[in-house]
C-alpha cells in the first residue's frame, strides 16, 4: 500500500520534471515568464504587514501559485529524482517487487 503510494508519487513528480516550458507550458499560457508581475518602481516604502499602505498586496492566483510549484519542481527537485529514480529501478531489479 504504501509502495505503491510511493511509486504514485514518483511517477506524479517525473511526470512535473519532463514537462518543457518552451514546447508545452508557454502554449497554454503557463510559462513562468508570464507569471511574474511588473514591478512598479517609485512605490512609497511600505511596511511587509501594512497592507492598506502597500498596493502590491494582492492575492497569488491559484494558476500562478501552480505555474511556481511546476517551476520549482522543475528546478529544485531534478537532481534528487535522478538518485531516487536508480534506487527505486535498483531496488526493482533485485527483488523484483
Amino acid at each position: 500500500m504504501f509502495g505503491t503510494i510511493l511509486y504514485v508519487a514518483l511517477l506524479l513528480i517525473n511526470a512535473v520534471a519532463v514537462l518543457s516550458e518552451d514546447r508545452f507550458l508557454a502554449r497554454i499560457g503557463w510559462s513562468t515568464v508570464q507569471a511574474q508581475p511588473n514591478p512598479s518602481f517609485g512605490q512609497p516604502y511600505a511596511q511587509p504587514y501594512d497592507q492598506a499602505a502597500y498596493p502590491g498586496a494582492q492575492e497569488v492566483s491559484m494558476k500562478e501559485r501552480l505555474i511556481n510549484l511546476i517551476s520549482a519542481v522543475r528546478t529544485l527537485m531534478r537532481i534528487p529524482l535522478i538518485g531516487l529514480n536508480i534506487v527505486i529501478i535498483i531496488y526493482e531489479l533485485i527483488l523484483g517487487g
